[in-house]
């Protein structure tokens, strides 16, 4: 089931108890001015020296990324969680002990960040997972062995359609919830983006409440977990 709401996020976190949610999985802003992000060259190189051209997005440019989130969002995410993984941990001056989860997006040599890193609560190891994530460059599947997640997803038709400048994949959270999270899980996103996390938690069955801020992502995420669900109700 899913609950997501047009709201601030501090504002949904307030109407529930301590410890109501088992594991917030969340990508708040890093403060890296993602919502600003720089024209693409309209081509890829590809390994024969050839350039194929590509349709890039041309993302309207905002304020959310201006600043990395705060400490009170922090404490007030502990307080109604029991377990958080926080992607972008790197860019908060918090002090936030414990397992660090690290997905390398086997970029190559684009001009993509090689990595993201993200604290996560239940555990104190770093846990590495390798899933291709490229522009229209996308795996198969996100695995701990490198040789398997270098299998691309073949059809670029069926590539995930980027509709947010920091969109992570679907399969990337349903790792996260297989590896994770356990059956019956109240999942919360108070950052919910393009919508991946709602989608694969609809895919695997997962409760997840969910907020959006702004208008636009909102109603362009609302619209793609409808269409998801649309298609598997007809297929």
């Amino acid at each position: 089931m899913l609950n997501i709401t047009n709201e601030d996020n501090m504002n949904l976190m307030s109407r529930y108890p301590d410890n109501y949610f088992d594991l917030a999985i969340v990508d708040p802003p890093y403060g890296i001015g993602a919502s600003k992000p720089t024209k693409k060259p309209n081509f890829v190189k590809q390994k024969n020296g050839k350039k194929l051209n590509v349709k890039n997005n041309n993302y309207k440019h905002k304020e959310w990324d201006l600043k990395p989130c705060n400490g009170l969002y922090l404490r007030e995410l502990q307080r109604v969680s029991k377990n958080q993984i926080i992607w972008g941990c790197n860019y908060y001056d918090f002090d936030l002990k414990g397992g660090r989860i690290v997905w390398d997006k086997l970029n190559g040599l684009s001009d993509q960040f090689d990595c993201e890193i993200a604290y996560n609560s239940l555990n104190n190891r770093t846990d590495l997972v390798y899933f291709m994530w490229s522009g229209m460059f996308q795996g198969l599947k996100p695995s701990r062995l490198i040789k398997e997640a270098l299998k691309q997803q073949g059809n670029k038709k069926l590539n995930e359609k980027r509709i947010h400048p920091t969109q992570k994949p679907v399969k990337l959270y349903e790792w996260l919830l297989i590896n994770y999270a356990k059956e019956n899980d109240k999942i919360l996103d108070t950052h919910l983006g393009s919508g991946s996390i709602a989608i694969a938690c609809h895919n695997l069955g997962f409760y997840l409440t969910a907020c959006e801020l702004d208008k636009d992502y909102y109603n362009e995420a609302m619209k793609r977990i409808e269409n998801h669900q649309s298609q598997q109700r007809l297929f």
